[in-house]
């Protein structure tokens, strides 16, 4: 695929874009503009501290023209965590995808794992945590389960895994993909006396060790 510089344009005929005639991005719909702001209050204050008051002042918007977008602050906020989620899943895979091999595949994941715990920016994890209650009442049933989300997730590396025969190709996949989520969760969030879980090497280590071991068992024959 060609791409030409931005302000070089073919020759049709037609006068080049300057700042006058270029078109200009489209404005945030009130609703983008409510969830963004919904984000900086959960990112700021956490779910039980925001208020719907907060996130309209953010906004821009009077009370009465957010209502006509969410029935309630669970709704409102639920958007919120839905669009960090899809967004955080997205990131993931990209860069997961761009890593050969389960074993080094899991390892990165527990790095970024840490990472998205660790950074204020990445809140997902820390709500989940720290509110459970609320996260779930606003997330509802689509996302607030943290270790079925983690399973999906890493199903589709197992699945590549199998075809590749690093894994045993009896593997019960969803059961597989949920205990690799158990374990990423335990070495991302849990210290422990024996592991560095800030040095990759040593936990690509341990992944080698204990974890592709058991993947690549038998399971008909436990």
């Amino acid at each position: 695929m060609h791409w030409s510089h931005p302000l070089v344009t073919k020759r049709t005929g037609a006068p080049p874009l300057t700042s006058a005639t270029a078109p200009r991005p489209a404005a945030k719909s009130v609703r983008d503009r409510l969830i963004d702001a919904a984000e900086v209050c959960l990112r700021n204050k956490g779910i039980r501290s925001t208020t719907v008051s907060e996130v309209a002042e953010v906004a821009g918007v009077s009370r009465g023209w957010l209502y006509r977008h969410f029935p309630d602050k669970n709704a409102l906020l639920g958007a919120a965590i839905v669009r960090l989620n899809e967004a955080y899943w997205s990131d993931s895979h990209a860069m997961l995808e761009r890593i050969e091999g389960l074993d080094a595949q899991i390892a990165a994941g527990i790095r970024h794992g840490r990472t998205a715990y660790a950074d204020p920016g990445a809140i997902l994890m820390k709500l989940r945590m720290e509110e459970p209650e609320e996260f779930a009442a606003c997330a509802g049933a689509g996302v607030q389960g943290l270790v079925p989300d983690l399973g999906e997730f890493w199903s589709r590396y197992l699945v590549a895994a199998v075809d590749r025969g690093e894994i045993h190709a009896k593997t019960n996949v969803a059961e597989a993909s949920e205990w690799v989520a158990r374990a990423l969760l335990s070495l991302a969030t849990v210290p422990g006396h024996e592991l560095d879980p800030t040095d990759h090497d040593a936990v690509l280590g341990h992944v080698r060790r204990y974890v592709m071991p058991g993947l690549r068992e038998d399971p008909t024959q436990a």
